[in-house]
Order: C-alpha cells, then sequence, then structure tokens
C-alpha cells in the first residue's frame, strides 16, 4: 500500500517517506525488502523508530543500503532516526554519525514514558516539556549531536489539535531556547503555525541585511554597526538569517535582494 502511495500521484511534490517496525519487531527487514526496492527511488525519508543502542540503528541502516545496493538504487535514502529511549540518548553522538542521516527526531510521548512514572505525564505538554530537567537535557543533547554532524533536529509534536497557537508557542520554544530546525505536526491547522515559528524574525533580518551590505562595500572586512563589531564569524550567521528568511517566504530588503540573490 505505501509502495502505491509513494509512487502514485498522490505523491506528486516527492514528499512522501515512510516509517519502518523498530528493530525488536520480527518484520522490520521485511519492511525494508517492500518499501527500498518497490519505492527506493522516491522515497523522501524511512524513519527509525525506538532504537535502544548505536548498534541497532547501525545494523538498520546498513540493511537498508545492502537492500538498495542490490535494487540498483544509486540515490541516498534520506533516513530519520527517532530518540527517544534511554539507549538511543546515551549513544546519541555516534548514531549522529552514521551514514545517510539526515534528520534526528526527538520523540517525547516514548520518551516520558520510558522513564516509568519518574517524569509526570503533564511534561508531555508544555510548559512541563521544556521545563523538566531531564527532558530539557534530552532535547539539548539531541540538537547539540545533529547540528555537530550536519543533521537536522526535529523537534516533537503538540498534542493540541484544537488551537493552532499552541503549535505555534511549541515550535518558537523549541527554536529559539533549544536550537531546533524543524517541527512535526500533527494536524493540517499546525503546519502553517510551526513554520511561522521557525521563521526569522522581521528585525533580524533587517539588522542581517544592513550588516551584510556594510560588510561587502568593506570588501569583507571588519565594520562597526550600532556601535558593535562584526567580522567574518558574524557574516556567516546573518547570512543564514538571509537565507532562512527567503526558504520561509519573508520579504528580504529590496538592496540586499538584488545584492545577495
Amino acid at each position: 500500500m505505501i509502495v502505491r502511495m509513494v509512487n502514485g500521484e498522490a505523491n506528486r511534490h516527492r514528499l512522501a517517506g515512510a516509517r519502518i517496525h523498530d528493530y525488536s519487531h520480527p518484520h522490520w527487514r521485511a519492511d525494508v525488502d517492500i518499501l527500498v526496492p518497490g519505492a527506493g527511488e522516491k522515497l523522501a525519508y524511512l524513519t527509525i523508530p525506538k532504537c535502544t543502542a548505536y548498534e541497532q540503528a547501525a545494523e538498520m541502516i546498513g540493511t537498508i543500503q545492502e537492500v538498495a545496493a542490490r535494487a540498483g538504487i544509486d540515490r541516498e535514502i534520506p533516513i530519520h532516526i527517532l530518540i527517544e529511549t534511554h539507549g538511543a540518548l546515551r549513544d546519541i553522538h555516534r548514531i549522529a554519525q552514521l551514514p545517510w542521516l539526515q534528520v534526528l527526531d526527538f520523540g517525547l510521548m516514548d520518551f516520558v514514558s520510558g522513564h516509568h512514572g519518574a517524569i509526570p505525564a503533564s511534561c508531555m505538554r508544555s510548559p512541563g516539556q521544556f521545563e523538566h530537567h531531564l527532558i530539557a537535557r534530552a532535547k539539548a543533547e539531541v540538537v547539540a549531536a545533529a547540528l555537530a554532524n550536519g543533521v537536522i533536529p526535529a523537534h516533537n509534536v503538540t498534542l493540541d489539535l484544537k488551537n493552532p497557537y499552541a503549535a505555534y508557542a511549541d515550535a518558537r520554544r523549541a527554536r529559539m531556547e533549544f536550537g531546533f530546525l524543524r517541527q512535526w505536526s500533527i494536524y493540517p491547522t499546525q503546519i502553517q503555525p510551526i513554520v511561522d515559528a521557525m521563521k526569522p524574525d522581521h528585525s533580524e533580518v533587517a539588522t542581517a541585511a544592513a550588516i551584510l551590505l556594510a560588510a561587502q562595500q568593506a570588501d569583507w572586512g571588519p565594520i562597526q554597526h550600532a556601535g558593535e563589531l562584526h567580522d567574518r564569524a558574524t557574516y556567516r550567521y546573518y547570512w543564514e538569517v538571509l537565507q532562512k528568511a527567503r526558504v520561509t517566504g519573508l520579504k528580504l530588503p529590496a538592496e540586499a535582494e538584488t545584492a545577495f540573490f
């Protein structure tokens, strides 16, 4: 069924992925044997859940690579790994170095459940999910490992389906306080609030444009802006601000648009 969907007209944007069973399930290899030869050229990603050790994730990715090679698929199939167990968190920095890995997802509900009542159920939602020390530590470790290895850290879902602002508020805290670059949605009305929360602030975009235009005029040497020193370190930061603004649909100052894009 998933192979038909991925190869069909419903996937015209080629953004559909699939989640396979976890390592402990007897059929995860069968999932790979069906999905990779059948839809490996179009799968946007494969998600691996509930690993409890680096070795499990490495074996599963190795199997995906072997099956892809046998099927004559040359592309790397992006892999998403859910970090939702004690063992995966323990091995997070090794997991983040695995091949074909594109995203590390934090799985909040399984992570809380795995503590057998030591973390209250209220921490499956805000504000507890950001303030409980065990969860905050886990989220920070996921982001640190992902960013150190060029992998995207993705935040867990918002359970509230009725209030779009709840998804916005969660995504904004995830982005600004922890450094997550994505958040999963589970309901259509959550999508735009999450995108909005991940956008740079208009004021920061304006500052980025002003600094980079002045730097360009100085042949990318150090400059002073609003009484502060800026050099290539801050230029790199503000360049990515402009890139993120364009990707998320924010309008750039006209002079910056002309100069850089």
